[in-house]
């Protein structure tokens, strides 16, 4: 459990440093219509990845800020459904019940498998866990727990105004 919070620390403080931000990895993910989705192909925008599972209610308590952070024209939300058993139907029929209405909905597997869809963004050690890239693909923000609208559009907000001052 100590090494779970000090990685957690590391990510978090290797995350809010816009000097050591890295290109990150331009994920490739097929959504539960069977279309094929990559990070590169929402360049220019923010893209929330979001990891729930099923049987989280904290996951779908945030469904909601979800759906309306989606609906904005700079974000783009994709959540990966993991940890689900052996019918990955059952990501498709939870986020229609809950009325999960992203961008992309992907069944990702198992989150110990090595072929997990969280393999490509980063560690998910608990439901939900969410990672922001920014318009240039950058990873810029781990949210551990539910995503705060506020709290996201202000660090957007603030990130843009670096940026901006970084350019001149």
């Amino acid at each position: 459990m100590c090494f779970v919070a000090a990685s957690l620390v590391a990510l978090a403080a290797l995350l809010s440093l816009p000097a050591l931000a890295a290109r990150a990895i331009d994920f490739r993910f097929i959504d539960t219509a069977g279309k094929s989705l990559r990070l590169s192909d929402f360049h220019g925008k923010w893209v929330l990845v979001n990891f729930w599972t099923p049987g989280c209610s904290p996951c779908q308590d945030e469904v909601p800020v979800l759906n309306t952070l989606n609906r904005r024209d700079d974000v783009v939300v994709i959540g990966v459904g993991l940890d689900y058993g052996p019918d990955d139907s059952i990501v498709h029929e939870t986020a229609g019940k809950f009325n999960f209405n992203v961008t992309a909905i992907v069944a990702g597997g198992s989150r110990r498998n090595q072929n997990s869809a969280c393999r490509q963004v980063g560690p998910v050690t608990f439901y939900p866990t969410s990672y922001l890239y920014d318009p240039d693909g950058e990873i810029v923000m781990f949210i551990p727990g539910r995503v705060k609208e506020d709290r996201l559009l202000k660090f957007m907000g603030h990130w843009t105004q670096e940026r901006t001052k970084d350019l001149r």
